[in-house]
């Protein structure tokens, strides 16, 4: 495949630009920075001269001299062009360098001014290119950048070779290109042989779903739904080159592809692709059109569809390079999708019809023959709509609601203004299967569309639904939609309870008040039993017990009850705002883990075989949640993760994916990503007004900070996590579980009296609320508090206490956080013995993080011993004024806040003095100064 000029990348391409390839650029500037050499390859298009001029770039300015060679198809025959390209500029400085004989060849082969020849001046030639890149190096470092290998003239490639694999010894780096097809390909071998012996070989594949999502961003295409970039990267095969094209031809078209339709193949890339079809006969073009038709292609297809010498045509397209040989395969495969769409797109209309037809009755599956059917059909048709509406259904049930959206646009193009259903009833439950497949760009696209075509009041309540289900979580963007979704629900309780329920979520998301969310819930719960619509009864009744159970309301369980009782509706019953979610949420809060896990698995195999993305995406985040509280953190860390590419690729629920995978990361994965996952969390959160997954998100950077050994900061996020949810009256500790991470990090930061206020505030409502993990953690942090009182004794038995009861209530990694907490207090010098069972735990766990902390505290130095007591106490004499007031108000108990209210100075003059008074007492810790109070009560 001949790749055009004016099809190739920008000319400048910084490294930070280079999408998709940051682990591939990371090994190729590593080699390079070591002295060696890169040799880049792949396909056309894949962005070897993008990734070829960012290493250039980067490198060049290290480089005294950069040499350069781009070589080009049609210039591939003229000798020594590529050499000339390479040395002309130098040839002036390294000629009298150089003995007259190598010089002369040199001279002749790069002016032309001579007749020179490998076969008449072979050995002269190699020598003099040899010796110009060793006089060149001489003065410092070379870097040979050439570009598209495979183009470079014979006579160039030969001498360069030669050069190249003599250079060892000599700071002479080749970063070269060379394009090769195929993944299994070794055509780079021979070119590899002709590079210096230490040349790495980074072969580059397509990009990512993701990656060209961010690629077609970066170039200017952001605006094009999540949809059409799914089918942007399935047609274009993760190539950069191919994708951007089909890109800038999606965003300069006037209209989209009809629904079943391959994406529109720009004119210049089936020049690229399709540039042997013309050595294809007539019958074998048609053969390969109903083949790029079909979604499955078999010969026994294309048989059916009267193609009878299909053997014998598509071995001629596969000599050609269009098809792709697979022995003994029954499928009929393109050399690359980008050839089916191109073919595709290149037919005429009449002869892409004829193809479908032919396919309507040669497929076996009923969805292909019904979707063939539309595509050869013009105009309206009742007949063709049913059977498109029938395939809907049949895609539905089959658990591809992606296949029945489509499928019901198509039945909604066929269908007369006036047939039943109507073509917006068509059209809104495409829009529905849209959102459960996770195509949100799309169904919120068809809303619009039914609103600017319908006046009836039902079709328009349901679009404006729709609409703000598409908007997620960032429902401040549809404030405007509300009043005007209520003025056509009119007095209708039906319709009116569909409006309601989504302002119960706006109450909770928007506003962040759960009152308000509860009471909407009950109202629109209420409408709906009015008018006999127990689906959206069951949404509201399992939303409001999600909300009691997050508040601590005594209803909570009642309100369960009645969302579970019959009569239920299956769709309910396995969605993310059902009445299952909320059961399994009560299930987590309230400590029976065995069961939530057994009940949020089967609910993700359900939704999984219904195909609802965005139900997918909340139970792996469920299930993930489920392993890090029985301490399975290697699963946990897998399951969010994967929760965590679906939510990106779909667009839904980015910010609590990213909040779980946090925790997960810093439980058992790479701290500096939980960090950095939450606080995306965070500012996603705050952009867009969503009050409850705020403290999620800051509740998941307080642990991420803890963990990565930061307790002042876990302090400031905790403290307006606290502050949060006091204003939104969330009241279960069980929510969030954050409270004994606070009281943990304010110890660690010296305010024990205030760590003691936390643990009182939550115990009071995890008392009520029957929370026996709660309390247990709440017993661990205590404990320290007790610690750090002087109160050893009752410490360690608070902490083994603690460490039993969440052993026997199932938390794996906090029973190991507790295990760890007791090691430090029952050994005041780090050894292994005191550490065994911390370490066996959170191994059994695969929590990486904390292991890292077992063997921090293990490496560390032995403190130095303090005075003895009566010295220490002595020493409180020598103790400036201030100092000993500070000390005294800390012997009291007094936090560094207090001290500085009391004293009238700033907390960090508190912080300042203290650090003077651990010095001249040689002590380390307000723990020591409290042991010192204590003494001289005994004295």
């Amino acid at each position: 495949m001949t790749v055009r000029r004016d099809f190739q990348e920008p000319a400048r391409c910084r490294p930070d630009l280079v999408i998709g390839r940051e682990d591939l650029f990371a090994g190729a500037r590593d080699q390079l920075a070591s002295g060696g050499s890169v040799l880049l390859h792949g396909p056309a298009g894949i962005g070897k001269s993008t990734v070829l001029r960012a290493l250039a770039e980067e490198y060049g300015a290290t480089a005294r001299t950069v040499l350069r060679c781009s070589a080009t198809e049609s210039e591939s025959h003229l000798p020594f062009l590529a050499l000339a390209d390479l040395l002309g500029l130098v040839l002036d400085d390294v000629a009298p360098r150089l003995p007259l004989a190598q010089r002369t060849a040199l001279e002749s082969a790069l002016t032309g001014r001579g007749e020179s020849s490998l076969q008449r001046d072979g050995l002269a030639l190699r020598l003099a290119v040899l010796s110009a890149l060793r006089a060149l190096a001489g003065h410092g470092g070379v870097l040979v950048v050439a570009d598209d290998l495979q183009w470079l003239d014979p006579a160039s490639a030969e001498l360069l070779g030669f050069a190249a694999r003599r250079l060892e010894g000599t700071p002479v780096q080749l970063l070269c290109a060379v394009r090769t097809e195929g993944t299994g390909s070794q055509e780079y071998d021979r070119y590899l042989r002709a590079c210096p012996p230490d040349t790495l070989a980074v072969r580059l594949g397509p990009l990512t779903r993701a990656q060209v999502a961010q690629l077609l961003d970066h170039r200017g295409h952001g605006g094009l739904p999540r949809s059409t970039v799914r089918e942007i990267h399935r047609t274009s095969g993760g190539n950069p080159l191919f994708a951007l094209e089909l890109g800038r031809a999606l965003a300069d078209s006037p209209t989209p592809p009809r629904p079943g339709e391959p994406l529109p193949v720009p004119t210049s890339l089936r020049a690229l692709v399709l540039s042997r079809l013309d050595m294809l006969s007539v019958e074998a073009r048609r053969t390969l059109l109903v083949a790029s038709a079909g979604a499955r292609p078999t010969m026994a297809l294309l048989h059916a569809a009267g193609r009878e010498a299909a053997e014998a045509e598509c071995a001629q397209a596969a000599e050609l390079g269009l098809l792709a040989t697979e022995p003994d395969a029954p499928a009929v495969r393109f050399a690359h999708p980008l050839i089916s769409a191109a073919l595709y797109a290149e037919a005429p209309a009449p002869e892409r019809r004829a193809a479908h037809a032919a396919l309507s009755t040669a497929a076996s599956d009923p969805i292909e023959r019904a979707r063939h059917l539309a595509l050869a059909t013009t105009g309206t048709d009742p007949e063709v709509a049913a059977r498109l509406a029938e395939a809907a259904a049949l895609a539905r049930d089959r658990g591809a609601p992606s296949v029945a959206a489509h499928l019901g646009l198509l039945a909604a193009r066929h269908t007369p203004a006036e047939g039943v259903p109507s073509p917006q009833e068509r059209r809104l439950q495409a829009a529905e299967d849209a959102i459960t497949a996770g195509e949100i760009d799309l169904a919120r696209d068809i809303a619009r569309e039914v609103l600017a075509r319908t006046s009836v009041p039902a079709e328009r309540v349901r679009a404006w639904i729709i609409v703000i289900d598409s908007a997620g979580h960032t429902m401040t963007e549809v404030d405007a939609v509300f009043p005007q979704a209520l003025a056509d629900a009119g007095d209708d309780p039906r319709l009116l309870a569909l409006v309601h329920y989504q302002l119960a979520w706006r109450a909770l998301i928007v506003e962040g008040d759960f009152t308000e969310a509860r009471q909407a819930a009950a109202h629109a719960a209420e409408l709906a039993a009015r008018g006999a619509d127990r689906r959206t009864e069951l949404l509201a009744l399992a939303f409001q017990a999600q909300t009691e159970t997050l508040m601590g309301h005594p209803d909570a369980p009642r309100t369960i009850k009645r969302a579970l009782k019959e009569p239920q509706d299956p769709k309910v019953a396995w969605h993310h705002n059902g009445a299952g979610s909320a059961r399994f949420r009560w299930l987590v809060m309230s400590d029976q883990l065995t069961e939530a896990r057994a009940t949020v698995t089967a609910l993700l195999r359900e939704v999984r075989r219904r195909g609802s993305v965005e139900s997918e995406v909340h139970f792996l985040r469920g299930l993930a949640e489920t392993e890090l509280r029985t301490g399975h953190c290697g699963r946990a860390l897998e399951l969010a993760r994967e929760s965590l590419r679906l939510a990106r690729d779909s667009g839904i629920g980015e910010t609590a994916s990213a909040m779980l995978t946090s925790l997960a990361e810093a439980s058992g994965g790479d701290v500096d990503r939980a960090l950095a996952l939450a606080r995306e969390a965070v500012e996603h959160a705050e952009e867009d007004g969503d009050q409850m997954y705020l403290s999620r998100a800051l509740g998941a950077l307080g642990y991420a900070q803890l963990v990565a050994g930061d307790p002042a900061g876990t302090v400031r996020s905790l403290r307006r996590v606290r502050t949060l949810e006091l204003a939104l009256g969330i009241t279960d500790p069980a929510r969030g579980r954050w409270q004994g991470d606070l009281a943990e990090a304010l110890v660690r930061i010296g305010e024990p009296a205030e760590a003691q206020d936390v643990i009182d505030s939550s115990r009071e409502h995890a008392l009520r609320l029957g929370r026996e993990s709660v309390l247990a953690v709440l017993d661990r942090s205590e404990a320290l508090v007790r610690a750090a009182q002087g109160d050893l004794e009752a410490a360690v038995a608070q902490l083994t206490s603690a460490q039993d009861r969440l052993g026997k209530l199932g938390y794996g990694l906090e029973e190991a956080r507790a295990a760890f907490a007791l090691a430090r207090l029952r050994d005041g010098r780090p050894g292994a013995s005191a550490y065994d069972q911390a370490t066996r735990m959170f191994r059994r766990c695969r929590a990486l993080p904390w292991l890292r902390q077992v063997d921090e505290s293990l490496t560390a130095p032995e403190p130095k011993p303090g005075p003895a007591v009566p010295e220490a106490l002595d020493a409180l004499q020598a103790l400036a004024a201030m100092e000993r007031q500070v000390a005294a108000l800390v012997m009291e108990g007094a936090t560094n806040r207090e001290i500085a209210a009391r004293l009238f100075i700033s907390v960090k003059t508190v912080e300042a003095t203290l650090t003077r008074v651990y010095r001249k007492l040689g002590i380390r810790s307000r723990v020591d100064i409290v042991r010192l109070a204590a003494a001289r009560r005994a004295r």
